[in-house]
């Protein structure tokens, strides 16, 4: 899965400081290391020659208070004092046998080489030290303790994992906040545009100081003001057009209809034409109220005065009129409310019914529930269902789906669904078709429910 633009940006601060961090964590690692190693490592040889000479020196006068010498010598209870004499080892302090130590370190004293090597012993750290002694077969070795010196160490190594980590994070962080900031201007252009697709036409972007950000912002302004203009006056011209269209129209529709009741004095041909010129002519004015309908909801720009609405008495009063008054109605106890205009919703409403009737043989089940604070009206039907393909385009102007071409009392003008459509948009709802369980179609319109 690619990532977002302002996580990759993200990441790659994040990365970036990870990486300099690092490089710096591990040299401040080698140095601190080494230095705190290297003193350590020069305290320790000259401790071990100053006690070289103690011990020569006791060995030269004859003393008989070697091994006291020896135990004086041992600073530290971790700390161990090996001396090896002809036949035999001397230990003081912490008791180790010449067997705990590796070969390589015997093999050093038994060469009476002088040498420094780190190694464990059980489960210690320690600085070996060995100075051969001025006596033939004699050598010195004394095991110095780095236990404070390892604690040292992966303390410093703990802190530097955790700034390293921590550094990695406030990287992530740093980037995150630097593109969200360098990214808002295209943030607030996508909501414009998108309130703009979503049929706000008044979406507009603020103006920016920015001078990169500002041609932008104008040329979309523009380009809004533009396409503003061209629907408003789009459908003005569609409700000049329906207005000055419904006069005439009003009387062709009568004089259809005084034809129709005199049709049975007229031949069979004449009969016939009737027929065809009503149904045509009841459609085409249905048609055009529609379209005055949605001509008016495009230029209305103030909000409407709302009311609270109780779905399930609007349902039943829409139903009483109709011829599918006995549908079975389910609804949520107590009925939902909710605050829109009654007249759009009534609308809304008889679209969906009249869309079942022509569609699908009448409704033949209406819900009324709750789903997540939201309410759902919702009109099943039993017919052939909506193919997928077409489930958003029946929603636009026009669109009369697999119906298309036909002619006829249920061809329909293709209107109703769009004036569904924008009747729920302006009551900030949700409207869509899916199937329904057993077969058929559901037509659901979803809107905020009043509080």
């Amino acid at each position: 899965m690619r990532l977002s633009l302002r996580w990759r940006v993200a990441v790659a601060f994040g990365l970036g400081s990870l990486a300099l961090t690092s490089a710096l964590a591990v040299t401040t690692w080698q140095l601190a290391s080494g230095y705190m190693l290297g003193q350590r490592e020069v305290s320790a040889t000259q401790q071990a020659e100053v006690n070289v000479r103690l011990v020569d020196a006791s060995l030269h006068t004859g003393s008989s208070g070697l091994e006291e010498l020896l135990t004086g010598l041992t600073t530290d209870p971790n700390s161990s004092i090996l001396l090896r004499r002809p036949g035999r080892w001397l230990t003081s302090g912490r008791q180790l046998g010449p067997t705990a130590l590796p070969q390589s370190l015997l093999g050093i004293a038994h060469n009476r080489t002088a040498a420094r090597q780190r190694l464990m012993v059980g489960d210690i750290p320690v600085l070996a030290v060995g100075l051969p002694l001025s006596a033939e077969n004699d050598f010195y070795l004394q095991l110095f303790p780095l236990e404070q010196l390892d604690s040292t160490f992966r303390f410093l190594s703990t802190v530097l994992m955790i700034g390293t980590a921590l550094s990695a994070l406030f990287g992530v962080t740093l980037g995150f906040w630097t593109s969200r900031r360098a990214l808002h201007p295209l943030t607030v252009l996508t909501a414009a545009a998108s309130r703009m697709a979503g049929g706000d036409l008044t979406a507009r972007v603020p103006q920016q100081d920015d001078l990169d950000l500002r041609p932008l912002a104008a040329s979309f302004n523009a380009t809004a003001d533009a396409l503003e203009h061209r629907v408003r006056q789009d459908a003005r011209f569609a409700g000049d057009v329906s207005h000055e269209l419904r006069s005439p129209l009003t009387i062709v529709v009568n004089a259809a209809e005084v034809l129709r009741r005199r049709k049975d004095d007229m031949p069979p041909t004449a009969r016939h034409a009737v027929d065809l010129l009503t149904t045509v002519v009841h459609r085409f004015h249905h048609m055009v109220v529609d379209l005055l309908e949605i001509s008016r909801g495009d230029q209305e720009d103030r909000a409407e005065e709302l009311e609270e609405v109780e779905l399930v008495g609007l349902v039943r009063h829409v139903l009483a009129a109709r011829p599918c008054a006995d549908v079975p109605i389910e609804h949520a106890d107590p009925p939902p409310v909710v605050l829109a205009d009654r007249r759009r919703l009534d609308r809304v409403f008889a679209n969906l019914l009249d869309n079942a009737e022509h569609h699908a043989a009448g409704p033949v089940r209406i819900g009324v529930v709750r789903r997540d604070g939201r309410v759902r009206l919702e009109v099943d039907d039993s017919g052939p269902g909506v193919p997928i393909p077409l489930r958003e385009r029946v929603f636009e102007r026009f669109a009369r789906g697999t119906s298309a071409g036909r002619r006829g009392n249920d061809g329909g003008s293709g209107l109703g669904l769009a004036l569904v459509a924008q009747h729920v948009r302006r009551h900030h709802g949700q409207v869509w078709v899916e199937d329904r369980p057993g077969g058929g179609a559901r037509f659901v319109v979803e809107l905020p429910e009043a509080r």
